[in-house]
């Protein structure tokens, strides 16, 4: 073989070589960008949306628990999640709460999502009912307390669950360490807990020989003291609107000062209370986002039957029933940390 064929034929080999070489990298670039493309499916999954109308503010515990809930439920599926927070037990006149429902609605143009999901009365009566009622975007609610039917509700586009409260099963507790039949109610000063207070009555036929609206720790520090002596026994309820609401003065006086069985629906007070039978907000959170997947999947909102909320736990206060000199828990009670 001549030494001219011999390097031609090397320099033939090397831009093979180059040409391979370079065809290699096109191939795994364009194998990249296909891996890097998400399925027709993950596309469909990645392009859902559902925004979150909290009628409260973030650090509110009760809602931040339905909230965390619906985000992991549905962020497991591949759905985008955006919350608003409407923030009315701190911006609670009239106008205030008009007003974040319209910047609500803003949210609502902005994001265009696929459901919208609600928690709590004042989205519900501020936004639902004058915005979205019978209206094309689906809504999920949840905590609305006792009856959906005071906003109308459920709508066509709507579905939803109704947040009860084992009022007679806390009052009947009560009533065993009780000396007297009087029950006192004591909570934070806001429309929904007035509701709550009426639906009470009406519902269960329990009368309150007291009630203790408050709009501060100062108030409900007084009112829980007073209560002592004008009552046999006190139901403690929401506390979210109070903005100075201090948790640990507040156990130590329950557990220095109180002289009457107390009880309440609220695992976050059952540190001031003898005994608490507590609902769960993650099984509001929950229901929701499963809702808003059915939904998403192509079932219309009215063919979702309403629900109400089911979830439930014994609490028990052992340093608050020393104080009253229980020595007993009822029987499958959790005790208060």
């Amino acid at each position: 073989m001549s030494q001219r064929f011999t390097a031609a034929l090397g320099r033939i080999r090397h831009v093979e070589i180059h040409s391979l070489i370079r065809g290699l990298k096109c191939a795994l670039i364009l194998a990249g960008a296909l891996l890097a493309m998400p399925s027709p499916l993950q596309a469909e999954q990645a392009s859902r949306r559902v925004l979150h109308i909290d009628s409260y503010h973030k650090g509110n515990e009760w809602n931040d628990r339905i909230v965390e809930a619906l985000r992991w439920t549905l962020h497991n599926r591949g759905v985008e999640v955006r919350v608003f927070h409407m923030d009315t037990k701190r911006r609670s006149s009239e106008e205030e709460i008009k007003a974040s429902a319209f910047e609500a609605m803003r949210q609502v143009e902005s994001f265009k999502p696929d459901v919208v999901t609600v928690s709590d009365d004042p989205a519900a009566q501020f936004f639902v009912m004058p915005y979205l009622h019978d209206a094309d975007m689906p809504v999920v609610f949840c905590g609305l307390n006792w009856d959906a039917g005071a906003y109308g509700l459920p709508y066509r586009n709507t579905t939803g669950m109704v947040e009860v409260s084992p009022i007679p099963q806390i009052v009947q507790l009560l009533r065993r360490y009780a000396h007297g039949s009087r029950i006192g109610f004591l909570s934070e000063d806001t429309e929904v807990k007035r509701k709550e207070l009426s639906y009470h009555e009406r519902l269960f036929g329990i009368t309150y020989e007291k009630t203790y609206f408050v709009k501060s720790y100062a108030e409900w520090s007084e009112a829980f003291a007073r209560a002592q002596h004008e009552v046999d026994m006190l139901m403690i309820f929401g506390v979210g609107a109070l903005r100075d609401w201090d948790l640990e003065p507040a156990k130590r006086l329950a557990e220095d000062k109180t002289a009457i069985p107390t009880g309440t629906d609220f695992e976050w007070l059952t540190a001031v209370s003898l005994v608490g039978v507590v609902k769960s907000p993650e099984e509001q959170g929950r229901w929701a986002a499963l809702a808003a997947l059915r939904i998403l999947d192509g079932v219309e909102p009215s063919a979702i039957p309403l629900s109400y909320n089911r979830d439930g736990e014994l609490f028990f206060n052992a340093r608050i029933a020393r104080t009253l000199g229980i020595k007993q828990a009822p029987p499958l009670a959790r005790a208060v940390p």
